[in-house]
């Protein structure tokens, strides 16, 4: 039967001794309480760091589940090249949403920040607070997707501290600006070809001229996707999308 017919868990820190390891917390309970799986039941446990192995629940209790390891499984084909979305913190459903999504369609990491014209700035401890938040719903995506590694997410910062972090930065860098007329996404991607690719999509009120030259001083190239003005969310999507399509596996092996 092949491995992808199991249920998936992710157990960060996955310590494994004797051929068996204990799950707690979450999964614990989303396995036993939630799922009601039990003994003899079979899944696949992701470490969090690419490794993948086909376990047997042997025992459960209140506090934990014993898993026999029955063998390491081979990874996943990871997407051809690196793609990281700079996005600007924008309301919290949607942030969900696209967070899910583009974990969904293979982005690398997610790296939030504030510009400008954000609606939403979070005080420092409701920024930790939400980080774990979109790492789990990332950590959930990647059990969905059949994901060996999570998308990273990094700590939401100020924009031009992430414009700062990429200035030195390899492979091709866009912005996503309404006002470009000159530059389309489509027409960069067939000219460079596959390698490593970052975005910036900016909030609902989106940038300022003066972020978007700080943007190409930084070595990012303004880009437009067309004529119609898309929402943030549906921006992200769209950009990962095309570019998965020009340069990835959106396709059979």
């Amino acid at each position: 039967m092949n491995d992808i017919s199991f249920r998936r868990f992710l157990v960060e820190g996955l310590e494994i001794e004797n051929g068996f390891c204990l799950i707690t917390g979450r999964e614990a309970h989303h396995i036993s309480r939630v799922l009601r799986m039990g003994r003899g039941d079979s899944m696949v446990l992701l470490d969090g760091k690419g490794g993948r192995f086909l376990a047997e629940i042997q025992s459960v209790s209140q506090e934990n589940i014993k898993v026999q390891i029955k063998k390491p499984l081979g990874p996943v084909q990871p997407s051809p090249f690196e793609i990281t979305l700079c996005q600007a913190v924008i309301k919290s459903a949607s942030m969900d949403y696209l967070i899910q999504k583009t974990s969904e369609l293979g982005v690398t990491r997610i790296f939030p920040f504030f510009s400008s014209r954000s609606v939403v700035h979070l005080k420092a401890d409701r920024r930790q607070k939400k980080r774990h938040r979109w790492k789990e719903i990332a950590h959930n995506a990647a059990k969905q997707c059949n994901r060996d590694i999570p998308a990273e997410i990094g700590p939401p910062i100020s924009f031009e501290q992430q414009l700062t972090s990429f200035e030195n930065a390899p492979g091709l860098k866009v912005i996503l600006w309404e006002k470009e007329t000159s530059q389309d996404l489509k027409g960069l991607l067939q000219h460079y070809g596959p390698r490593v690719f970052t975005g910036i999509v900016g909030p609902e009120g989106g940038f300022t001229p003066e972020e978007v030259s700080n943007a190409q001083a930084a070595g990012f190239i303004p880009v437009s996707m067309g004529n119609r003005i898309l929402r943030a969310e549906t921006a992200a999507l769209v950009l990962v999308a095309i570019v998965q399509y020009e340069w990835g596996d959106l396709q059979l092996p």
